[in-house]
């Protein structure tokens, strides 16, 4: 036996969208109802557990023999799953996961939508979404089922008889995705990657479980106070329906469109009383963030640990890795100075207390959602994250000089971007400072062909930028970079041509190759970005542009368009996940927990050293030569933006 390609069917009073596979898996109530299984590619069997069948023994040895190759869509739940049934943890090595292959190739992270994209001959089975609502989920106690909260075979034969067909056609389907890639195999340097992203994700981070139910219940009775004196002011009888307030807020002379953040924002500083504290109000009662402390509550498991928070390959565009539950790719920051005392009152539930001491409790509970996160063990936690990563990388593709510079001599790119814009010195609290914020908002939004409205939705008219100086600030940060400029323009056309004349073409050390109907970009690592049936079409604007098939931002599988500077972006955040990727395998023993866009955090013993840890994050690949790397870091007891 050398591979074993494997679905199963399960049962569990757990949430498994809110809670994930780990908690799911672990509940008292989880149960495998059925074992479908193909011993190197051949016919399907089902085993029948929920009647009573076994796993043959040779199967099970092989579950847990590092030399035989599981495969599975999605093979983290499988593994978790069976790891609960079998009783013995299943490690990561020697399983794969046709849902990464697939990412690889940019197709869609679902066996259903693959089956779609592929036309694979059988295709995943539609009814399976009611077989699972029937079999696999808690039910409903009625009069006609006898008022049972589960249903089993014995309910309805006939249904699981097609419940089992489902599961054979499963494993089916998932066969044929291999046989249908089996010509872009995936390498082995990502099979160690994807290995070392479930190693992460079995260790879980650590969570407070006591801040998280204060947390919780000091969020509810804030709610009722501010809506209380919300209904008190305005006499509504629900103040948070938005047709509700915008009618009261104009029958009180202020007409608004949408009682979006930012437009609330800016209704509040000309608004007279009471309306401004109506709004205030609103603002403090739409935080929705604080939900993070209800997602923790779901996910965590009995070891207060949260596990299973990383997608790798999330994003199939680029690589990178996407957030899962808890998503803590998106947790707001903390700019309370005194963090420790506020966690404190928040932990001790004291309410009163919080109240006087920070007017805005929604916003405090907010920013300490990330303090929620905890070493265990006496142990402490090591942050650390890259400088610049993204402005490092470009400036290295496309030969910026006085960037790769500024980076050599450690200096800040913010202010060295706006001095080389408006040919004057500028420091940081220093010399010309104003000028820093403009050289950092032109860099964040500039970098990959964005215009005046990138500046804009960076928040540059917020930051007080006039609408008059955003064209003038593009031109300039355009100006002072030329060499990223034709970077974007030497890859739009080595792309246009790999697909016109179907012929390998290189820039900047970045090969483009068309392959089998697809487009590959081979990037310094090896890696290869894929782009599905890429084709030349027509912009908005009457010129050239190249479309391929992905999954869009309406979640479909649809044709995208996109040109140079976008294929630049992809290329840039590539290689940065790359290069992190590479930290994390360097990293490897000094247990990961988690790890944020740029950013590795360490549940680390005491002893260990945060200057070596730095070090060795900010060693540059072989692949980079060149490329000046620079990781920063600090410790803490509880997680947070330092």
């Amino acid at each position: 036996m050398k591979t074993l390609s494997i679905d199963i069917e399960t049962y569990s009073d757990t949430d498994l969208g809110k809670c994930g596979v780990y908690k799911y898996a672990s509940s008292p109530a989880f149960e495998i109802l059925l074992f479908g299984y193909a011993v190197d590619g051949g016919a399907v069997q089902v085993v029948d557990l929920a009647c009573g069948e076994e796993i043959p023994a040779e199967i099970v040895a092989a579950l847990s023999d590092e030399s035989i190759t599981k495969w599975a869509f999605n093979a983290m739940f499988e593994r978790v799953c069976l790891s609960n049934y079998l009783g013995e943890w299943l490690g990561p090595e020697g399983w794969h996961c046709t849902m990464v292959w697939s990412a690889t190739l940019g197709l869609p992270l679902s066996l259903e939508s693959v089956g779609a994209a592929l036309g694979l001959e059988k295709q995943k089975l539609t009814e399976g979404k009611d077989l699972i609502r029937y079999f696999c989920v808690p039910c409903k106690p009625t009069k006609t089922n006898g008022g049972r909260i589960r249903n089993l075979p014995e309910h309805d034969q006939e249904k699981w008889k097609r419940f089992k067909a489902y599961n054979l056609r499963d494993v089916e389907t998932e066969m044929q995705i291999q046989q249908r890639l089996s010509k872009f195999p995936v390498p082995g340097s990502i099979w160690e990657e994807y290995h070392l992203d479930q190693e992460i994700n079995d260790r879980g981070i650590g969570v407070d479980m006591e801040l998280v139910r204060q947390a919780i219940a000091m969020d509810e009775r804030s709610k009722a106070e501010l809506s209380a004196t919300m209904q008190e002011l305005t006499s509504l009888e629900n103040p948070n329906s938005v047709q509700q307030m915008k009618q009261w807020l104009a029958e009180n002379g202020l007409e608004t469109d949408t009682l979006g953040k930012k437009a609330v924002a800016e209704l509040i500083k000309t608004a007279p009383e009471p309306l401004r504290e109506v709004l205030s109000l609103r603002q403090q009662l739409a935080k929705s963030s604080v939900k993070k402390y209800t997602a923790m509550e779901n996910a965590v498991c009995r070891d207060s640990r949260a596990h299973g928070m990383f997608q790798f390959y999330g994003a199939n565009r680029t690589g990178r890795f996407s957030g899962r539950l808890i998503q803590l790719q998106n947790l707001p920051q903390n700019h309370i100075s005194d963090l420790a005392q506020a966690r404190a009152l928040v932990r001790n539930g004291n309410y009163d207390a919080l109240s006087v001491l920070y007017e805005d409790i929604p916003d405090t509970l907010s920013q300490l959602i990330r303090t929620a996160f905890v070493p265990q063990d006496g142990r402490k936690f090591i942050v650390a994250d890259f400088s610049a990563i993204e402005a490092r990388v470009i400036a290295w593709f496309a030969g910026e000089r006085w960037r790769l510079k500024v980076f050599e001599d450690g200096g800040d790119i913010y202010c060295a971007s706006a001095s080389q814009m408006f040919h004057v010195p500028v420091e940081k609290h220093g010399i010309n400072g104003h000028l820093r914020q403009k050289g950092k908002i032109a860099e964040l939004a500039l970098g990959y062909g964005g215009s005046v409205g990138a500046l804009k939705s960076m928040g540059a008219l917020e930051m007080g930028l006039a609408e008059e100086e955003l064209q003038p600030l593009v031109d300039a940060w355009r100006n002072s970079n030329p060499m990223i400029t034709q970077f974007w323009w030497d890859v739009d056309r080595a792309v246009k041509e790999c697909i016109k004349k179907r012929l390998q073409t290189e820039t900047h050390g970045v090969r483009f190759t068309y392959q089998s109907g697809m487009l590959f970009i081979t990037l310094p690592s090896g890696r290869r970005l894929a782009y599905v049936k890429p084709r030349i079409g027509e912009n908005c604007f009457g010129g050239e542009s190249v479309t391929y098939m992905g999954v869009g931002g309406t979640k479909k599988w649809e044709r995208l368009e996109s040109y140079g500077p976008k294929f630049v972006e992809n290329i840039v955040q590539a290689t940065a996940r790359d290069i992190l990727c590479y930290a994390m395998q360097t990293l490897k023993h000094c247990a990961i927990v988690a790890h944020v866009h740029d950013e590795i955090i360490i549940e680390a013993d005491r002893r260990m050293s945060l200057a070596a840890v730095c070090e060795q994050m900010g060693r540059t690949p072989p692949w980079a030569k060149g490329l000046k790397l620079r990781a920063d870091g600090y410790e803490c007891e509880f997680y947070q933006k330092d």
